[in-house]
């Protein structure tokens, strides 16, 4: 039956038409913004996911970044342990020096003084982001360090922080507060071979508000070979603790270098994932536009076809 009043076929092609032009507009965002999915409408549970991960992402960037300050910090102090090393290294041969007989104790101990000096100066040096864990001012102990080194998300949906904890107060070479906390302030007591001690022996006297009670290692000439023993055995302890020191933040240093590879790689692998859920293929976006355009063209037509069908039936009324 034919109709003027209702056009079936001008019905169908602009149904369809709309349908191309639909997924033309949706084809042409993905293009333009790069994503298959970008918000919940596309795909809630995709949509979901990937703003989950872009969030835990964006706190692995923080964690990166603490990381780094805890690098900075833990360097800091390792270089100062290991200046101070060299340094106590020095004082080590000159007091050994000092045991020759015939050899100018007072000229080696001003020697020594300089060296005393010059680890003052590394101790409160090596200070990073107003953190030194070498010169300890404060009446308390010197506390334990934390550094951030991950963001995790358990499987419950529960986020917590892991952290990298290093006991500072073992690397405190100077205590203002109290000597007996500082590796070249504190006594250091010297026994025989029975047990018994037969000196107490400090480095460096820091005028601290608790402070050591032993004797302080210098020489002058009335410095006896027992004495000048007592005082090698003293900075030999000190350089031990001094290298155990350094060998502990070297581990925590090793261990940040290795968190921070494993965040950054952390952090690329979790945009990989996000972009295998929401990037847009734009080779088959590309390919789908272009036969999206074709369509579009041939649904005018027919639609145009579909609309001049209506006109034909004035040939019938046509004398």
């Amino acid at each position: 039956m034919t109709s003027i009043l209702t056009n079936t076929g001008a019905m169908a092609a602009l149904q369809t038409l709309r349908s191309i032009n639909s997924n033309m507009e949706t084809t042409q965002a993905r293009i333009s913004s790069g994503y298959r999915v970008e918000t919940a409408a596309d795909n809630a549970a995709y949509w979901s996911i990937a703003t989950t991960m872009r969030s835990d992402n964006s706190a692995l960037s923080t964690v990166e970044d603490a990381l780094g300050l805890g690098a900075a910090k833990t360097d800091t102090a390792y270089t100062g342990l290991e200046s101070a090393i060299d340094v106590v290294t020095e004082i080590k041969a000159k007091i050994t020096a000092a045991r020759e007989p015939g050899v100018d104790k007072t000229k080696i101990d001003k020697e020594l003084s300089e060296l005393k000096n010059q680890l003052s100066s590394i101790a409160e040096s090596a200070s990073f982001s107003g953190e030194n864990w070498l010169y300890n001012t404060a009446a308390d102990v010197m506390p334990s360090k934390e550094i951030v080194a991950s963001f995790n998300r358990s499987t419950d949906g529960s986020v917590s922080l892991t952290t990298l904890n290093y006991d500072a107060s073992l690397s405190v070479m100077i205590d203002t507060g109290d000597a007996g906390r500082g590796i070249l302030t504190k006594d250091w007591e010297i026994q025989d071979a029975d047990g018994n001690v037969t000196g107490t022996y400090f480095l460096i006297n820091a005028d601290s508000t608790v402070a050591a009670t032993g004797t302080e290692v210098s020489l002058d000439e009335t410095t006896s070979n027992d004495d000048i023993d007592g005082m090698l055995n003293a900075v030999e302890g000190m350089l031990q603790q001094l290298t155990d020191s350094a060998a502990n933040l070297g581990a925590v240093s090793s261990r940040i270098d290795l968190q921070t590879t494993f965040v950054s790689t952390l952090m690329d692998v979790i945009d990989k994932g996000v972009g295998r859920l929401v990037d847009a293929d734009m080779d088959e976006e590309s390919t789908r536009l272009k036969a999206l355009q074709t369509q579009q063209q041939l649904g005018i037509q027919a639609l145009s076809i579909a609309n001049t069908n209506a006109q034909n039936i004035l040939t019938l009324f046509q004398q």
